[in-house]
This record gives structure tokens, sequence and C-alpha cells, in this order.
């Protein structure tokens, strides 16, 4: 799931789109490059979101599998990139 992009289906930022940074067991960890970084990502628990899945790009998922960090540019552009294709 790391690298996918996400929906929040609960809480204060439901309707809200995120990139996944980070997965555990029943968490996910979620930036959106304004309000949330790689650095200071959102806990989420999973059963509150739901993947987005005709959107994800390889470069940005592949950087965030090696524990790269991803550019906050770049998340933003990702992230209204997948709220157009909606």
């Amino acid at each position: 799931m790391t690298g996918c992009m996400a929906l929040s289906l609960a809480g204060h930022d439901r309707n809200k789109i995120y990139l996944i940074v980070r997965e555990e067991k029943e968490y996910v960890y979620l930036a959106d490059g304004k309000e949330r970084t790689c650095e200071h990502p959102k806990k989420k628990n999973k059963k509150h979101i739901q993947i987005i899945k005709k959107y994800k790009n390889p470069e940005v998922a592949g950087k965030l599998l090696r524990g790269e960090s991803i550019d906050v540019s770049i998340m933003i552009q990702e992230v209204k990139a997948c709220q157009k294709q909606m």
C-alpha cells in the first residue's frame, strides 16, 4: 500500500486525499504535502481509509519503499493530480 493514494473516510479530515508514506499492521501514515509531510505524517487506522487503486506513481512508490524522502512539491503535485482524476 505504500505509495498509493488514499481517501479519508472518517474523522475531521473526511474526504481528503493523502499519499500513504508508511504502513504498519493496523495503521497507515498519510501525508498531503501541505498540512502533513513525510517527516510528520498522520497516523490513521486502515479501516478509516479507502485506497485509490487507479492512481499510483511508480517513481514515488519506489522512493518511499527505499526509505527516501519525497519533496513536498512532488507530494502536493501527486495529490492534486489524483483529485483531478476523481
